[in-house]
C-alpha cells in the first residue's frame, strides 16, 4: 500500500463516523438520516450528469438494487433507534463489524470453511462487542434492546455489502448509487418518521433542520459521501481490498473518542481498549479470507 493510498484510506476512516456522530447528537435524528441520503442522491446525480453516464443503466441489476435498498432502510432504522438512547462509543463499533456477518453467512449457507486465524478474529469481535456494552455491577447485557438493534444494523450492512459488491461487477458506482437513492429517499421519508413524537409535525421532524442546522445536515451527508468515494477511488487505483478494509477499522476507536470526548460518554479508557480489540478482530477476519 503506497503512502498516498494509506492517507486516502485513513481520511475515509476519519470521515466515516461523522454520519453517526451527527445522527446521535441531533434532536431530529431521522431528519439527519434523510439528509445524508438526499446528499448521496444529489452528489451521485451530479457525478452521473457531469460524466455523461446513463442514469438508468443500473436497472439491469435491479434485484441487487432492491436488496441493497431494503437493507439500507432497515440499517438506518436500526441505527437511529439504537443511537436515540444508546452511546455512540458502544454501538458504532458493533455496527461496523459487518465482515463478521459475511463470514457467518458463508459458513452457514455457502459451505465455507475457515482457518484458525479467522476463528480468532471472530472471537475477538464477539468479545470486544460484549465488553463494550458491559458495565460492571450491572446485568450481563446492560442495554439488550440497543445491542440487538446494533447487531441487526451490522447484519443489514453485511447484506448491503454483498449486494453492492455483486452489482459493482456490472455497473458504475455512481450510476448504481443515483438510481438506488432515487427510490430509497422517498421510502425513507415514509419509514423513518413512523415513531416520531405525536406533537411533532412531519415537516419539523424531517426538514426543519435544513433551516435551523443546515451545516450539520450538509456536513453529515457530504462527509459520508466523501468517505465512500475515497474508498472507491483507492480500489480503482489498484489497492488491495483486504488491506484497505483492515486499515479502515481505525474508524472504530475514532468513534469512541468522539462519543466520550464530545458527548461525555462514560468509561473512555475501557471502551477504547475494547473497541481496539474489536477492530483488530474485524481486521483479522478481513485479512484471513
Amino acid at each position: 500500500m503506497t503512502g498516498l493510498i494509506l492517507v486516502m484510506v485513513l481520511s475515509s476512516a476519519a470521515l466515516h463516523p461523522l454520519r453517526e456522530f451527527y445522527i446521535k447528537g441531533d434532536a431530529t435524528p431521522e431528519g439527519v438520516t434523510l439528509a445524508v441520503n438526499i446528499w448521496f442522491l444529489l452528489l451521485a446525480g451530479l457525478h452521473v450528469l457531469v460524466t455523461d453516464m446513463d442514469p438508468w443503466a443500473a436497472l439491469k441489476v435491479w434485484p441487487l438494487m432492491a436488496i441493497s435498498g431494503l437493507g439500507l432502510l432497515f440499517f438506518y432504522w436500526c441505527i437511529v433507534a439504537a443511537l436515540r438512547s444508546g452511546d455512540l462509543s458502544i454501538y458504532y463499533p458493533i455496527t461496523r463489524s459487518s465482515p463478521l456477518f459475511v463470514v457467518v453467512v458463508g459458513f452457514l449457507f455457502l459451505g465455507h470453511t475457515y482457518s484458525l486465524m479467522m476463528l480468532v478474529g471472530i472471537a475477538l469481535v464477539l468479545l470486544g462487542a460484549f465488553l463494550l456494552q458491559y458495565q460492571p455491577g450491572m446485568r450481563v447485557f446492560s442495554e439488550p434492546r440497543n445491542l440487538a438493534l446494533a447487531f441487526l444494523a451490522m447484519c443489514s450492512h453485511g447484506i448491503i455489502t454483498l449486494a453492492d459488491a455483486e452489482a459493482m461487477q456490472h455497473v458504475e458506482p455512481s450510476e448504481f448509487m443515483f438510481l438506488l437513492y432515487v427510490f430509497a429517499v422517498p421510502l425513507m421519508a415514509v419509514v423513518l418518521p413512523i415513531n416520531r413524537p405525536a406533537a411533532r409535525t412531519l415537516y419539523v421532524h424531517l426538514f426543519v433542520g435544513w433551516i435551523i442546522t443546515p451545516f450539520r445536515f450538509a456536513i453529515a451527508g457530504i462527509t459520508a459521501y466523501a468517505s465512500y468515494y475515497l474508498i472507491l477511488t483507492v480500489f480503482q487505483m489498484g489497492a488491495n481490498v483486504a488491506a484497505v478494509s483492515a486499515v479502515r477499522q481505525v474508524s472504530i476507536p475514532m468513534s469512541v473518542f468522539m462519543g466520550c470526548l464530545i458527548y461525555k460518554e462514560a468509561r473512555m479508557t475501557a471502551r477504547l481498549a475494547w473497541s481496539i480489540l474489536l477492530a483488530i478482530g474485524v481486521a483479522i477476519i478481513v485479512m484471513a479470507k
